[in-house]
C-alpha cells in the first residue's frame, strides 16, 4: 500500500493512490476531484486559501477512510486534501473509492468527500476579485471561531514525485 500524506502543501496527484490493479475483486472506481471555481455567492473569486491543523486533520481523514471503508464494505477509501494558496482550477481535493459495484463506490467516495470537508480541521478562506476576503462556513468553522487560524510547521520528504510522505521526527 502506498503511504502518503493526506494534507499537502503541493500539486494533488492522481498518482499518489494505489492501482487499481492491486484490487481484482473491485469492478468499480469512483474518483471525485475538486476544483477552486471563479465565482462563490455572486462574486468573482481570485484565488483560495485553505490552512489546517494538519496533525488532527492527517488523523480525523485516515478515521473517516476506515470508518467509510468499514460501513460500506469497499476495499479502499482515500482522500488528499491541498493546503496554501490556490488559484482558479487548482485542485482541492481528491477522493478515490474502489468497490465490488459502482453503488459502494459512488457512496463511499461521496461521504468520503462530505465528512472531510465537515469534520475535518481544514478552512477556507476566498479572495476576491474586489480586493475582500471571507472565510467559507460550513468548511469546519463555527461563526464564534471564524477569525481564528492555527498554524502548524510540518516536515515533510518529497520521496515520490508529487506524494508528500509522512516521517516522524523524534
Amino acid at each position: 500500500m502506498r503511504e502518503f500524506a493526506r494534507v499537502q502543501d503541493q500539486a494533488l496527484s492522481l498518482d499518489c493512490f494505489d492501482p487499481i490493479q492491486s484490487f481484482p475483486e473491485c469492478g468499480g472506481i469512483d474518483i471525485f476531484i475538486g476544483t477552486v471555481r471563479n465565482h462563490h455567492e455572486g462574486k468573482a473569486v481570485k484565488a483560495l486559501k485553505y490552512t489546517s491543523y494538519t496533525p488532527v486533520a492527517e488523523k480525523m481523514i485516515r478515521e473517516i477512510e476506515q470508518q467509510i471503508k468499514d460501513k460500506y464494505q469497499v476495499s479502499y477509501v482515500r482522500v488528499m486534501h491541498r493546503i496554501g494558496y490556490l488559484d482558479v482550477s487548482e485542485t482541492a481535493i481528491i477522493a478515490i473509492a474502489y468497490a465490488a459495484h459502482r453503488r459502494e463506490a459512488f457512496q463511499a467516495c461521496e461521504e468520503a468527500v462530505e465528512r472531510v470537508k465537515h469534520e475535518v480541521p481544514i478552512w477556507k478562506e476566498e479572495f476576491f476579485m474586489d480586493g475582500t476576503s471571507q472565510y467559507v462556513e460550513g468548511c469546519c468553522i463555527r461563526k464564534d471561531t471564524a477569525e481564528t487560524e492555527i498554524h502548524v510547521h510540518k516536515h515533510e520528504h518529497h520521496h515520490h514525485e508529487h506524494c508528500a510522505h509522512e516521517h516522524t521526527h523524534e
